[in-house]
């Protein structure tokens, strides 16, 4: 198996087999050579910097009813919250203080904001700090929606396409959402000049290698500048509470995949990964990743946004603790990067 890593560290890619063969051989040599030869790629193109994202989470309001969500609209456990202009202005100043140079607005597709509340809350952050990037992660929106947020000075936009198999698309997710849809937002995005992210849950009910596969190759399709991935943590308020959770190990695999299949790609350490692994951030910054994304969003509303069970919303991952990030960083061999972060092309 080690020859296959030296062939996707050479040539960026591999057959569908071979990716097949790699992603099912949990060997601890292979995970270890995995990891070596993708961290040597992340530093080739940012060296030991990590990029800090600061989390502002506007709305715990959803349409939508994704199976394996804890915001979904059915469930009537959730507590429901918006932030006013006020408040996330607020939070941008504080991480703003404390060095974060992006901010990310994320939250449900709430309609209470409308393409116009966004883009007065994005003029109001680009005025008050012009060198900054301002991060959208809020549901698929019109080609017009995208194009004004761009305006009013958005940099980048998140949207995880979860799943690039139709048929486990429609398992997931209620039948008014498709999967063609969220293809063609996710094309609308770059067209109009975001930085654009995307990903997938890694152990999702259902998920097979094959549809891991799919994702990856979808992945080249697209060719985002950001990858989300992280594992599908059960919720106890879903459909899915009783399903068994995605691993770190075929996380940390994955990651370590796509950084040598996208080596230039902004790759996260995600929330998700070191919920249900205690070093999962550490391991994956090893691992290729080189973005990490804490909380900025006001604390008593952090346990509201609950999009699965256990979520890591203090210590680390809370702003209060960015000292101890930093250490956690530095301890792992990297150093935290006070700048925007772009994509390098």
């Amino acid at each position: 198996m080690i020859n296959l890593i030296e062939k996707l560290y050479h040539t960026g890619d591999l057959t569908n087999a071979e990716l097949k063969a790699l992603i099912e051989d949990d060997s601890a040599e292979v995970s270890a050579h995995l990891a070596k030869r993708a961290d040597e790629v992340r530093q080739k193109y940012y060296g030991k910097k990590v990029f800090l994202r600061g989390l502002i989470e506007i709305s715990s309001y959803c349409k939508n009813d994704c199976l394996y969500c804890g915001i979904r609209r059915s469930n009537k456990s959730a507590e429901r919250y918006r932030l006013d202009l006020s408040q996330i202005m607020e939070c941008a100043e504080n991480g703003y203080k404390l060095g974060f140079r992006t901010f990310v607005m994320q939250g449900g597709e709430d309609a209470f904001f409308t393409d116009e509340y966004i883009c007065g809350i994005i003029s109001e952050l680009r005025k008050k700090f012009p060198d900054c990037a301002i991060t959208l992660s809020l549901g698929e929106r019109s080609a017009v929606g995208y194009r004004k947020m761009k305006a009013a000075g958005a940099d980048r936009y998140l949207l995880r396409h979860e799943t690039a198999n139709e048929k486990l698309y429609q398992k997931l997710h209620p039948a008014e959402m498709s999967l063609d849809n969220r293809k063609n937002c996710l094309y609308n995005l770059i067209e109009t000049g975001f930085q654009t992210g995307s990903g997938f849950m890694v152990g999702a009910p259902f998920q097979t290698t094959d549809d891991l596969i799919s994702d990856i190759r979808f992945l080249q399709e697209l060719q985002p500048h950001m990858i989300g991935i992280g594992p599908f943590i059960p919720h106890k308020d879903t459909p899915f509470k009783n399903e068994k959770g995605g691993t770190a190990e075929l996380t940390l695999r994955l990651l370590g995949i796509l950084r040598l299949m996208f080596p230039r790609v902004l790759l996260p350490a995600t929330t998700a990964l070191g919920t249900i692994a205690e070093n999962g951030r550490t391991l994956g910054l090893k691992t290729g990743c080189n973005v990490i994304m804490p909380n900025l969003s006001p604390k008593e509303v952090r346990k509201k946004y609950n999009l699965y069970d256990n979520k890591l919303i203090t210590g680390g991952e809370a702003a209060e603790g960015l000292a101890l990030l930093k250490a956690e960083i530095e301890k792992a061999g990297y150093e935290v990067a006070d700048e925007r972060g772009d994509f390098v092309d």
